[in-house]
């Protein structure tokens, strides 16, 4: 399945998403510098994957009123664009922005969309753009994803792995995974 007219893919990421999955599933504690997601990995795998011009969008919470100037900084020198959203506190306005950008990506027609994200709240916008023939990827850790995601599969959803698919880490992760007997080697894990 081609999208039609695809000049981009948007690469949209829900970073509190992300980080929480990352410290609570996979670390069970707060990430060390070198155990978080390099951005910019991310970014440069979205592009050989697919080919296609990025166009990177990072989604913040700023209903607090503060902004982390730093990361926002660096995260536009890495080609992202930072979408600080503020709402009323019982809004997820994290969630609530990308399911808006994902509908306005279907409206206009054209472009593949990456999502970084285990959320299932996006599922009616991802088969949505599937349907329409829109080329369409979770970026996530696949042991986390909701798995109402892998049932839209067979429409062309394509899953990549953020450590193992787009290397996004420094470090190894403590992830428990199936092995290929081929590629065990007993004397990692003595």
């Amino acid at each position: 399945m081609n999208p039609p007219d695809a000049e981009a893919t948007y690469l949209l990421i829900d970073g509190e998403n992300i980080d929480a999955t990352l410290g609570l599933s996979v670390l069970d504690r707060r990430p060390t510098p070198d155990e978080r997601p390099r951005w910019d990995r991310i970014r440069e795998a979205t592009e050989q994957l697919w080919h296609q011009q990025v166009r990177g969008l990072f989604y913040l919470n700023g209903t607090s009123g503060y902004l982390p100037m730093g990361f926002i900084q660096a995260l536009h020198a890495m080609g992202y664009r930072a979408l600080p959203l503020a709402g009323p506190d019982d809004m997820k306005v994290v969630d609530v922005g990308i399911q808006r950008t994902l509908e306005a990506i279907a409206e206009q027609g054209s472009g593949s969309v990456i999502l970084a994200s285990h959320d299932a709240d996006f599922l009616p916008q991802i088969q949505d753009l599937l349907e329409n023939r829109h080329r369409v990827g979770i970026m996530c850790f696949k042991e986390f994803l909701s798995s109402q995601f892998h049932e839209l599969e067979d429409l062309g959803l394509e899953i990549i792995d953020l450590e193992y698919d787009a290397h996004a880490f420094q470090v190894q992760l403590p992830r428990i995974h199936i092995i290929d007997i081929d590629d065990f080697d007993p004397f990692d894990y003595l």
